[in-house]
């Protein structure tokens, strides 16, 4: 519907071609930016809703003070995996898993796999490569974020989370205090749920439609010729490179595997091919932007490093075994 939508505005209303770079970008832009906002409103509301009957001081408490043998990293992985999220809609959940007392390793192992493995994506990519191959690359993924969630859990970064983000959860828990203490019913809570979720979008939503129209513009005017050109098959350094181009980058998975299908064809190995899919639906330059409002320049830093170090080895790794 969002599609179909933005399809009648940029093409029917300002009567743009989908042929021209300008209607692709202001076309793509005006889709993701509806997308997820609609997304981050109803997540909020649903994380809210959550909160509400679920003490976040609580919950914190119990899932940090147990060992659960890094099965949550795993589980959060896997639920990443079955979400069709591209890296900015991973975002809004993200947000909510953050409001929600999760702690920071696990909400990373989620945000890492969600926009690396989903169903369309692995669907296209058996079509173009085989199961096999394919099968390597979602257990790949699904590892990445649990390496790579334990990694960040383990260098204990709340601090680096921005002030909105320490307020909105004292907020949430005074609200679920008062809630419980009054023995409120939902109807009456609901509400204040909804205002809260508002809230939160419009507290973001300058990041959302910076990070879009950045995202859009390297959508719409940057070809792929362009990446091919620098990511030879016999360069040592081609596998960092693709990840370095790549990071700037917005895209889905099921939007860059017929592009990784022409790379190879065109010479370029197939790890590399796939480092470079990696890092362009896991890392992206409108994905930083968002996260800006949530974490400081010094922790994005951080998640962007380590998850791009593991995807380079995971590059090197798949051109000797693939």
């Amino acid at each position: 519907m969002i599609q179909t939508f933005a399809d009648w505005l940029v093409y029917t209303v300002f009567c743009m071609s989908p042929e021209t770079h300008l209607g692709s970008a202001v076309n793509f832009f005006f889709y993701d930016t509806i997308k997820i906002a609609v997304l981050l409103f109803f997540i909020s509301v649903i994380m809210g809703i959550i909160n509400s009957y679920f003490p976040i001081d609580s919950l914190r408490q119990y899932l940090t003070s147990r060992n659960f043998y890094g099965l949550e990293y795993f589980f959060a992985s896997v639920f990443g995996a079955i979400t069709p999220f591209c890296s900015c809609s991973s975002i809004p959940l993200f947000i909510g898993f953050v409001k929600g007392g999760i702690p920071l390793g696990v909400t990373f192992a989620f945000l890492i796999t969600s926009p690396l493995v989903n169903e369309v994506a692995v669907a296209m990519f058996a079509g173009t490569f085989g199961w096999k191959i394919t099968g390597i690359y979602v257990l790949s993924g699904i590892l990445m974020g649990m390496i790579g969630g334990m990694i960040l859990g383990k260098m204990k970064l709340n601090h680096l989370l921005t002030p909105w983000v320490h307020r909105i959860q004292a907020q949430s828990e005074a609200e679920t205090r008062e809630w419980e203490s009054e023995k409120l019913p939902f109807v009456k809570r609901l509400p204040s749920i909804i205002r809260d979720a508002w809230g939160i979008v419009r507290g973001v939503s300058l990041y959302i439609l910076i990070g879009i129209a950045i995202g859009a513009g390297i959508h719409g005017f940057v070809p792929d010729e362009f990446f091919a050109r620098w990511m030879g098959k016999d360069n040592w350094y081609a596998v960092p490179l693709a990840v370095i181009l790549a990071v700037p980058m917005y895209a889905n998975a099921a939007g860059i595997v017929p592009v990784i299908q022409v790379f190879v064809t065109k010479g370029i190995s197939i790890g590399t091919a796939i480092a470079f899919m990696m890092a362009i639906v896991g890392l992206s330059l409108p994905e930083a932007t968002m996260l800006k409002k949530v974490m400081t320049w010094k922790l994005i830093g951080i998640f962007f490093g380590i998850t791009s170090l593991i995807i380079i080895i995971l590059g090197y790794i798949y051109n000797l075994i693939l």
